[in-house]
């Protein structure tokens, strides 16, 4: 069968499973949608926190971004999987002792201030929809290739999905579907990295191939004899150095802007409210603690595998586009991505030979006029830039388009599309609850309308997050930028607002209400503000000359962060310090009291 074949096949029967799980959970009380009534499994919910977790950014980008940026991007890695293991040690038990269903509920109690409520609810609001940003993109994508329609009707499919199983089942639908799209994202992430290792190294474990030598196969798969023996990243090195890109294990990036970047995904991870919610619906504080250990195994099989995956990619990938017995046409695989827009070939030198060297290709992205002439070749509205490079490819499709890439059967490459619809839309709904939950339950019911009935709390609940999902959409068909770099300033958002105020509300009890709020207040205005300014005002200021100490939009979270601390830390002590109950709650919930 066909590529589409396969793929209708696989979306048709996980889209239909998801759907079935919703209705079987259907959430008939708020204690359902918002944690589903504290009943699931600590495995289970480990399974679905993976599935949370590791969103589009995970599974269709940040293996895309480590091929183009080598050994720099090592930092996704080391901040997503650092960051849940500070989350799951430091923060996630204390809260489940706490007991309250969302972090803005948190820290409205914590320091006994509705204002503080509100702006925690605000923050999460504006982190998720940032983060959805990137889901929805990522939903599109996955829908433009392998179901051959637009890129803005794959968002829109996307969002009659999630719509249907994360307003009818809430926390309690969407775990069991996220377990579900955890078994199907790991599988389709597995096969063909087991695949490339096997056919390159002989060897079908990616995480060891990514070490190993090249094989004779392998060798004569490449093209290139001599490539046999040597250590794949030898090779890499050696095919980015013949084209121009230096060393693929080298580090290009300034260090302080990797460590600021790492630092603002690790702690920005402590801060998700999505990922946090989900220590909340379990029944006791150890099954916490063990949703959280079984949740980072999960997840280490994955994050384990992604720098295999990239350096696969990214081998096959400069090797077919610079292969001259391609002359004067692309091969299919180039073809069938080119039709999304994602990548495209402008033979500026007119020698009919694709040449992918450094620098950009043309001015944006790429644009098309139609057809031209009797060649049915599309034209290029976009002008050519100085540079020798040709070929124009976004990031984000070099793991959807890694098994064509390597010539793997077609079925591999259809499952491999469900992988990616898994992941983005298993976060998409985790994230969509929160914003629902912080507009029906700390908005409305914990500020505007405190009567409001259980009833019409979960009438609200289901209203919001239909809204939610329409603007998310919306989000999905005009992004701010590709999927792990939204990501990546959700996640500095995040780090400047939430962290501070719930490391401190847990850790020190003279913290009070004025430093909170003046804290997260200035920490994501600072954080927001710059990432605004240089992805949106000033798109061309956006070069390390012009950065504040070498720190990029994605990293200035952690500055953010550090301000936010400063402030809340002076404030408080300029301040009346908090009432004692609120103390003793404080340490209580650290140390709790021994009763005879």
């Amino acid at each position: 069968m066909s590529i589409l074949s396969w793929t209708w096949v696989f979306v048709g029967l996980t889209f239909s499973l998801y759907i079935g799980i919703a209705i079987w959970g259907r959430a008939a009380t708020t204690g359902d949608f918002y944690v589903a009534e504290k009943t699931i499994h600590p495995i289970a919910n480990g399974m679905a926190t993976g599935a949370d977790w590791m969103s589009a950014a995970s599974f269709i980008s940040m293996a895309g971004l480590i091929s183009f940026m080598g050994r720099d991007g090592s930092m996704y890695l080391m901040g997503w999987t650092g960051g849940y293991v500070l989350l799951a040690m430091l923060l996630a038990p204390y809260l489940r002792k706490y007991g309250k269903f969302t972090v803005p509920e948190f820290i409205g109690d914590r320091y006994y201030s509705t204002g503080a409520r509100v702006i925690a609810l605000f923050c999460a609001i504006f982190v998720s929809f940032t983060y959805v940003a990137g889901q929805m993109r990522g939903v599109g994508v996955v829908f433009s290739r392998f179901l051959e329609v637009p890129v803005n009707t794959g968002v829109i499919i996307g969002m009659a999905l999630v719509f249907f199983y994360a307003t009818m089942g809430g926390m309690k639908g969407i775990t069991y579907t996220q377990v579900a799209q955890y078994c199907v994202l790991i599988t389709a992430y597995f096969i063909p990295a087991i695949f490339i290792a096997f056919m390159l190294t002989g060897n079908p474990v990616p995480q060891v191939a990514y070490g190993g030598t090249i094989s004779p196969e392998g060798a004569e798969l490449l093209g290139k004899a001599s490539y046999q023996g040597q250590y794949l990243l030898d090779v890499l090195d050696g095919i980015q150095k013949d084209f121009g890109f230096g060393e693929y294990t080298a580090g290009k990036r300034a260090k302080v802007d990797v460590f600021f970047i790492t630092v603002a995904l690790m702690v920005g991870t402590a801060g998700l409210p999505h990922v946090i919610i989900r220590f909340f619906t379990v029944r006791k504080i150890r099954d916490a603690r063990s949703s959280a250990g079984w949740a980072l195994f999960f997840i280490a099989l994955l994050y384990t595998t992604a720098p295999a995956v990239a350096a696969f990619a990214r081998t096959n990938f400069l090797l077919t586009v610079n292969d001259k017995s391609y002359a004067t046409e692309a091969p299919q695989w180039f073809k069938n991505w080119e039709a999304t827009g994602l990548i495209a070939w402008m033979d500026k030198n007119q020698d009919g030979i694709m040449q992918y060297r450094p620098g950009p290709a043309f001015t944006g992205k790429p644009r098309f006029s139609g057809v031209s002439g009797d060649s049915g070749e599309r034209l290029l509205v976009n002008r050519p830039t100085a540079s020798d490079n040709e070929v124009y490819v976004d990031r984000d499709i070099m793991v959807l388009a890694n098994p064509e890439i390597a010539r793997l059967p077609n079925w591999v490459v259809a499952l491999v599309a469900a992988g990616g619809l898994a992941a983005a839309l298993s976060t998409a709904a985790g994230l969509l609850l929160v914003i629902s939950a912080s507009v029906s339950h700390d908005l409305l019911k914990g500020v505007l309308m405190p009567t409001l009935s259980e009833r019409g709390e979960l009438l609200w609940a289901r209203a919001s997050a239909a809204v939610a999902v329409v603007i998310a959409g919306l989000f999905g068909i005009f992004p701010p930028g590709f999927v792990a770099q939204v990501v990546a300033f959700a996640f500095g958002l995040a780090a400047a607002s939430f962290f501070p105020a719930i490391i401190m509300g847990v850790f020190n009890r003279r913290t009070n209400k004025e430093g909170a709020m003046c804290g997260m207040l200035s920490g994501i205005f600072l954080t927001a503000g710059y990432i605004i300014y240089f992805k949106f005002i000033n798109p061309a200021a956006n070069v390390p000359e012009n950065w504040w100490f070498s720190i990029s939009p994605e990293g200035i979270g952690t500055l953010g962060m550090l301000l936010n601390f400063v402030v809340m830390w002076v404030v408080s002590r300029l301040t009346k310090e908090p009432p004692k109950e609120i103390q003793e709650l404080v340490v209580n919930l650290r140390y709790p009291v021994v009763r005879d």
